[in-house]
C-alpha cells in the first residue's frame, strides 16, 4: 500500500490493518518470528509511520540496539541482570529489523540501497553475535563453555544466511500460478531453535553458563541439521530451474 493512500495522521489501527494485508507470507517462518515478532513490529511500524521515520532509519535503530547487546555479550560479566539486558536489547533490535521492511512495503519506498543496507546489517549482526559469545567464553572459561561451539555456530549461521539470500535470486520463478502447499502445523515449532528471536530470548540464561551453553548448543545443532536439509532442497530446486547446468 503506497504512502499516498495512507496519511501520517491515519489512525494507528488502520495502519496496522494495512500492514497486515501487506505482510510477507508466513509459510516456513518459525514460531517466534511469526506470532511474536511480526505482530509487535506491526505496532511499532504504525508508530514509526505516523512519526515520519524512514525504512533506513528503522534499520539504523535496529543496528544500534543490536550493537549494544553484542558489546554486552563480549565485554560484560555473565550475570542474570546482564543476560536480561542482552535479551531485551536483542529482541527489541529484532523488532526494528522487521519494521524497516514493513515500512518500505507500506510506503512503497523500498530501494536496492535499502535492501542492501538491511542485508548487510543482518549479516554483520549474525556473525558478530556468535563471535561475541566466543569472546565471552574465552574471557570467562568454563568446562561448560567450549570455544569451538560459537566458532562452529558462526560458520553454520553465516552459510545459512548466505544461502537464504542467494538461492531465491538464482531460482527461477514458476511460469504459472503457484499452488500453496499445506504447511505442517508442527513446522513453526520444530524450526524454533533456528529462530533469531528464540536465540535472543536464550540470552536470558546468559548468567547461568551451563544452561546457556546447553540451549546455545541445541540451537547450533538444530541449525546445522536445517542447513544440511536446506542444501539438499536448494540443490534440487536449482537443478530443476537450470536443467542444462
Amino acid at each position: 500500500m503506497a504512502e499516498h493512500v495512507l496519511e501520517r495522521r491515519t489512525p494507528a489501527r488502520d495502519v496496522i490493518a494495512a500492514l497486515r494485508l501487506a505482510q510477507k507470507p508466513s509459510a516456513g517462518t518459525p514460531a517466534y518470528s511469526r506470532w511474536v515478532n511480526r505482530p509487535l513490529a506491526r505496532r511499532v511500524t504504525a508508530f514509526a509511520f505516523r512519526a515520519g521515520l524512514t525504512p533506513n532509519g528503522a534499520t539504523a535503530i535496529s543496528a544500534v540496539l543490536s550493537t549494544a547487546a553484542i558489546a554486552l555479550v563480549a565485554l560484560a560479566d555473565p550475570t542474570p541482570a546482564v543476560g536480561g539486558g542482552i535479551a531485551l536489547l536483542l529482541a527489541t533490535g529484532y523488532v526494528w529489523d522487521s519494521v524497516d521492511g514493513q515500512l518500505a512495503r507500506l510506503t512503497a519506498t523500498g530501494s536496492p540501497r535499502g535492501e542492501w543496507l538491511d542485508h548487510t546489517v543482518d549479516c554483520v549482526k549474525t556473525t558478530a553475535l556468535h563471535l561475541a559469545v566466543l569472546v565471552s567464553f574465552y574471557r570467562h572459561p568454563s568446562p561448560d563453555a567450549p570455544l569451538l561451539l560459537p566458532l562452529a555456530y558462526t560458520l553454520v549461521a553465516t552459510v545459512l544466511y548466505f544461502g537464504l539470500i542467494l538461492t531465491p535470486k538464482l531460482r527461477r520463478a514458476p511460469a504459472g500460478p503457484r499452488t500453496a502447499s499445506r504447511e505442517n502445523p508442527w513446522r513453526p515449532w520444530l524450526l524454533l531453535p533456528t529462530d533469531y528471536g528464540a536465540l535472543c530470548l536464550a540470552f536470558l540464561t546468559f548468567g547461568a553458563r551451563p544452561l546457556f551453553s546447553l540451549l546455545y548448543g541445541l540451537f547450533a545443532v538444530v541449525t546445522t541439521l536445517v542447513l544440511l536439509a536446506a542444501w539438499r532442497k536448494w540443490w534440487r530446486e536449482l537443478g530443476a530451474a537450470h536443467p542444462a547446468a
